[in-house]
Formats: structure tokens, sequence, C-alpha cells
């Protein structure tokens, strides 16, 4: 198979992955959050659990069939890369439609827990059970102590529902976004498949049609252009799997639903690192390079800063979304860059 038809293919199965992980998540998000609205769930937890939930199903999808294929650098730089442009873009692109108000309860709980999940992240990796050369891991038993942080973080959240349903919930009860509940199931589950098998076209791998050996997917385009998979997952991997926060959270700043927009983008980082990480190192073990260690430092950097953005008067302006915007450019810049200088 010539290289040209080699790279349609590859580039063809990438975009319908996307598609199909974009279009899959919107059509759970939309159900979720429909039965969520009748549960009298505040805007903000929707956003930190169900919309969170929804829109990282596409990173959830990559990492675990990564890891499965033992495609480890996508698994781990997936998350990292993905949690980069949540927090940086997405963010960043929310707060030059309307200024993103962050309330106090967040800027003291939910930011501060998602800084120590990246600081947790990068702690395992570099001190992981096989350090060779400057490559660790994250094994078994760490992905079991993300997963308990995860349940504890779902714990807090039900209880903060439960609060907030006590002193008055959500008034949109019955709204529901115009769906019936057993609509809202069917676009949950035809969602989930839709992100099953996008995620499958998205990492790739190889397959034969009609006698002929090929190569789909990030995979195949990383061996053709001679990039490393490091640079593929924080890159178009992660973008690609970060699309529905950043149309999610668009959607949700311009609508004025700023709590859905900001809790979006932190219970989604939460959620990368704990569940998606946790489920995928239990499956089975991630190198952890040392480019890994460098992505998870600048993560918890970036965290810091926008913490900082946000704590002085609990607003994220247009120009810091700017700034945001910038900081996520020179890191692609310098990712890009010190694989090609190596």
């Amino acid at each position: 198979m010539n290289s040209i038809v080699s790279f349609l293919i590859a580039f063809g199965v990438l975009v319908v992955g996307f598609v199909l992980l974009i279009k899959g998540a919107d059509a759970f998000v939309d159900g979720s959050s429909a039965i969520a609205k009748r549960l009298r769930v505040p805007s903000l937890v929707i956003g930190l659990t169900i919309v969170a939930m929804g829109t990282s199903l596409p990173e959830l999808a990559v990492s675990v069939t990564a890891s499965m294929a033992g495609n480890n650098e996508i698994a781990i730089s997936n998350v990292t890369g993905s949690n980069i442009f949540n927090l940086m873009v997405v963010c960043g692109i929310s707060a030059l439609f309307v200024p993103l108000k962050v309330s106090r309860e967040s800027l003291t709980h939910e930011f501060p827990f998602s800084v120590f999940c990246a600081i947790l992240m990068a702690a395992f990796g570099a001190t992981g059970a096989t350090i060779n050369e400057g490559i660790g891991s994250i094994g078994r038993i760490e992905g079991i102590v993300l997963l308990f942080f995860f349940a504890l973080f779902l714990l807090y959240t039900v209880s903060t529902a439960i609060k907030a349903r006590k002193i008055g919930g959500n008034e949109e009860e019955d709204e529901g976004e115009g769906l019936s509940m057993w609509n809202s199931i069917v676009m949950i589950v035809l969602g989930m498949v839709a992100i099953k098998f996008g995620g499958d076209f998205v990492v790739g791998g190889d397959a034969a049609l009609m006698g002929q050996e090929f190569s789909y997917g990030a995979i195949a385009l990383a061996r053709m252009f001679g990039m490393s998979d490091t640079l593929i997952g924080l890159t178009i991997v992660a973008v690609g799997t970060s699309l529905p926060e950043l149309v999610t959270s668009i959607v949700a700043a311009k609508k004025n639903e700023v709590d859905m927009a900001v809790g979006n983008v932190i219970g989604s980082n939460i959620f990368n690192i704990l569940f998606i990480l946790g489920v995928a190192t239990v499956i089975t073990p991630v190198d952890f390079v040392f480019d890994n260690l460098v992505d998870t430092i600048v993560l918890v950097v970036f965290s810091v800063l926008v913490w900082g953005f946000t704590w002085t008067k609990e607003t994220l302006v247009r120009w810091e979304g700017v700034v945001m915007i910038i900081c996520y450019i020179a890191f692609v810049g310098y990712a890009i860059f010190r694989v090609y200088a190596a």
C-alpha cells in the first residue's frame, strides 16, 4: 500500500474517530444533564460530575484503549495534555466570551484538590517502582490509590449536591432540556457506544482488509512523521479528546452558566487523573518517562497560575484568558522542539 493511500486511511480514520468522540460525548452530556436537572442538582455539581465525566469519556476511551494495546506513552501523555488544554485553552477561550466567576468554595476546595491530583501523579511517576535510565512507572497499587481518592471526591460532590438540594437546589427541575427520561437514557447509551468506537479509531493500530495490512489513527500518523507517542498524545490526541470540554464550556459561558463552565474543567481534570489514569494503570502499569514528569510539572505550574488569577477577584477575565492561551501555545512549541531537537 503506497504512502499516500496509507496517509489518507490513517487520517480519515482519525477524523471519523474524533467525530464519534465529539458527537458521542455531546449526546451523553445532553442526556445526563437532562436527568440531573430533573433531580434538582445545581449547575456547579453538574459541571463537576455529570458534564465533567461525560466530556472526559473520550480521554477514558483513548487512555484505556492505549493502555490495553501497550501504548503507554499515549495513555499518560493524553491525560497530561488534555488537562493542560482544558485548563489553559478551554478556560482561556471561555473567559474571552464572558468573565468566569469562580465561587469561593471552588477556590478553597475543588481547585486546590485538582492541583493536589497533578502533584500526586508527578510523585507517583517520579518514584515509581521500576526506575531505569530516567523511566519510572505508575503501577497497579498507585492506580488503586488514585481510584480511592476518586471515590472520596465523588462522596464529597454527592454530599454537596444533597446539601444544595436542602437549601433550594436547582429550580429547573422540570425543564430537563426538553428531553424525556427515556430519550435521555437512549442518548446516554448511544453516546457511550460512539465514544467507545471513537476512542478505538483515534488511538489506532494495525488491521487487515482484503489481504492488505495497514495502520490507522494516531499511531499510524506518529510512525509516518517520526513523531513520538508522547508528542502525539500531548497534541493531536489531547486536543481532539478535549474538544467536548471546549465546546461544552464555551456554550455554558455564552449562556452565562459560568458555574458549569468552570466546574466542567476542574471536574474533568480531576476525573482524568484519578479515574482515567487509575483505571489505565490498574489494567496495566504505564511507563512514566522524564518528559512526562516535565509535562506534569508544567500542569502544576499552570494550575497554580490560573488559581492565582481567579483568587484575587474570584473571576477569570479576558486579558487573563489571553495570557493562558499564549502560555499554551508556548508549551506546545516547547513540546515540538524537544522532540525534533533530541
